[in-house]
């Protein structure tokens, strides 16, 4: 390319599929796309703040080295520093603790090397709330991430630094985890696709559990189809690995090709938890219902019942308990305790909560998620998919809620479950879930309306998110903060 702005318009004009394929017909090179991204996110970071560490010099190198026929040969990539293992990579969890004392590992874990097998190059990490409980991005440690349809505004969390960089430009993908909303509550307040596939279908290896199930991980994307070829690479657990599910004969990124049959779809504007949803949200998700009717699906309206309260209760508390022996096993890793000093305070009394519980309590509330699981699954037999808001709410003001400066284990939890509420159902049950940008309210914010299929049906999401993406496009759709020329 002449210029580095006409090489910035092939970046800001292509998808991860997009740009891979013009690497591997030698149109452009993995060395000049990995050169536009760093500079967009030198341009954009000061902004927003979606990018926590940066590792240029090695993705250089390897953006310089033979690139292969992956899929996303030669694309730029970013992890999200949270329980990500990347050789060269200091993985903080955005905690002053990690910060000071842990060190980069040597090696990748399972889906960071798949990654790189498949061609994306990493030269960073993104974003993320302390220890990843919160559904905005505002660490003590790296401050907050700002959204870039409004810079007062939460990108959401705790995936909040990849939407933010996807949305604006930064990466055409990033991945994301979520263990209560964590990829589709950023991909809802940014305006992005961000699906939480089913558990067990992408490989955690060397980790054998995070959260009983109820956590797992893919991307953020642009596209149904970099989200489908994505889902192929990490998609299939290595031997062993609990609740792994098999690698589908047929990739996901094939199935687009192929529209659904005629399917049953519920949906709802009914929180669960019974706070009011944001009228234009509720527009929202009722235009997407009519639109499948449209396209031939069998719509009608179905509201979520499930012991919520009691639900959410064991799940806290659970995550309360894996709170305190990862912090344990930090300990005896590195060598040094975590202190209130070093943590922020929610986390320091999730700590303390987590030892709290005993033995008989972990069991019984485990029990009651996998009872939770099960009646979930039973409220939503009937249907295919379930179309859904993701969050009861448009984009908020940073600082305004989530706040883990005040050490109340309970009221924060009591608080999150107002926001969580169409969210943690499907991780505590392990459905596939997707937020898709379908909605745009009077002051210009995306809306997020999510999508949930049966466990192992990431197939049927995609098709429909593809279908979806046609009829109802949202490509043209740019935040005020994006990569322009």
């Amino acid at each position: 390319m002449s210029t580095q702005n006409s090489m910035k318009d092939v970046y800001l004009q292509h998808d991860a599929l997009g740009l891979a394929a013009l690497v591997k017909r030698g149109d452009v090179s993995a060395a000049e796309l990995m050169e536009v991204a760093i500079q967009i996110v030198d341009e954009l970071n000061p902004t927003l703040n979606a990018v926590s560490q940066r590792c240029y010099d090695d993705a250089r190198e390897r953006a310089q080295a033979p690139i292969g026929e992956g899929v996303f040969a030669g694309v730029p990539f970013l992890l999200k520093d949270l329980a990500t293992t990347a050789s060269g990579l200091q993985s903080t969890n955005s905690s002053r603790y990690y910060r000071l004392h842990s060190t980069a590992p040597a090696s990748d874990n399972e889906a960071v090397r798949r990654m790189r097998t498949a061609g994306l190059i990493p030269f960073g990490f993104t974003n993320v709330p302390e220890n990843g409980w919160s559904l905005t991005t505002e660490p003590k440690l790296n401050g907050p991430t700002r959204n870039p349809w409004n810079t007062a505004l939460t990108a959401g969390g705790s995936s909040g630094g990849a939407g933010s960089a996807v949305a604006s430009g930064m990466v055409p993908l990033a991945e994301g985890s979520d263990g209560a909303g964590s990829i589709r509550m950023p991909a809802a307040m940014c305006g992005t696709v961000g699906l939480k596939p089913s558990r067990g279908r992408a490989s955690i290896a060397p980790a054998a559990d995070f959260w009983h199930g109820g956590a797992v991980f893919l991307c953020l994307s642009r596209t149904t189809r970099d989200t489908a070829a994505f889902l192929d690479v990490v998609s299939g657990g290595t031997p062993g690995e609990p609740y792994a599910l098999p690698k589908p004969a047929t990739s996901y990124l094939s199935v687009l090709e192929t529209p659904p049959a005629r399917l049953r779809c519920g949906f709802s504007v009914r929180s669960p938890e019974g706070s009011a949803v944001d009228p234009e949200i509720a527009r929202a998700v009722h235009s997407v219902a009519a639109e499948l009717g449209t396209l031939g699906h069998h719509v009608e309206p179905h509201d979520m019942r499930f012991d919520i309260q009691g639900c959410w209760q064991a799940y806290t508390r659970i995550l309360a308990v894996q709170a305190a022996l990862q912090f344990e096993e930090s300990t005896k890793l590195l060598g040094v305790a975590p202190t209130p000093e070093t943590l922020e305070p929610y986390t320091w009394s999730a700590i303390e909560m987590g030892k709290r519980v005993d033995a008989v309590g972990h069991a019984r509330d485990i029990d009651a998620m996998r009872h939770g699981g099960m009646a979930i699954a039973a409220s939503l037999d009937a249907f295919d998919v379930f179309v859904s808001p993701v969050m009861r709410r448009l984009p908020f003001p940073i600082g305004s809620a989530f706040d883990m400066s005040v050490g109340d284990w309970q009221a924060y939890n009591d608080a999150f479950l107002k926001d969580t509420a169409f969210l943690f159902p499907f991780n505590v049950g392990g459905q596939p879930s997707i937020s898709l940008p379908l909605g745009i309210s009077a002051d210009g914010l995306p809306i997020g309306v999510q999508l949930t299929a049966k466990v192992g049906n990431e197939a049927v999401l995609l098709q429909i998110a593809s279908l979806l993406e046609k009829s109802m496009p949202w490509a043209a759709k740019r935040p005020l903060v994006f990569a322009h020329n």
